[in-house]
């Protein structure tokens, strides 16, 4: 499948893959940014998409910054949806206990392209039955 990739600026990298295999597209920082403890700052890739319809761009952290850096997208996972035609931008978000710098050219994300399926609510009185019925959070066993 084709995406359409348009560079913002011409210092912008374009997204990798770390192998053949890879679902993931690294993103990267264009410029140089420092996030405080318990911060979040906007990184900027310098580039904009075209996903096509039927499809949305994920962006996931990256296992390395994450686990060793605490750097992480605030939102946990951000959506791009296929009619957003903006920079594509990373809020993250620094976990750990010390100020955290990007540099210039660092891989911060991953961006996974993926189908979805479009619902349309049906409004209705009751909901079928189930065993579970209303249970959560953890009441469906110990773990």
């Amino acid at each position: 499948m084709q995406v359409k990739l348009k560079k913002l600026d011409e210092r912008a990298i374009l997204p990798t893959r770390g192998s053949t295999a890879a679902a993931g597209l690294d993103l990267y920082a264009l410029d140089a940014v420092t996030v405080g403890a318990g911060e979040t700052v906007l990184v900027h890739t310098g580039i904009a998409l075209a996903i096509p319809e039927g499809y949305a761009g994920f962006i996931y952290a990256r296992s390395g910054i994450a686990t060793k850096r605490g750097l992480a997208p605030a939102n946990k996972v951000g959506v791009i949806d296929a009619d957003y035609r903006g920079e594509i931008m990373v809020a993250l978000h620094n976990h750990s206990m010390t100020e955290q710098t990007v540099d210039a050219g660092e891989r911060v994300a991953q961006l996974v392209v993926a189908p979805f399926l479009s619902v349309e609510l049906d409004v209705v009185e009751a909901l079928d039955e189930t065993e579970r019925a209303s249970g959560g959070f953890g009441s469906t066993g110990k773990n």
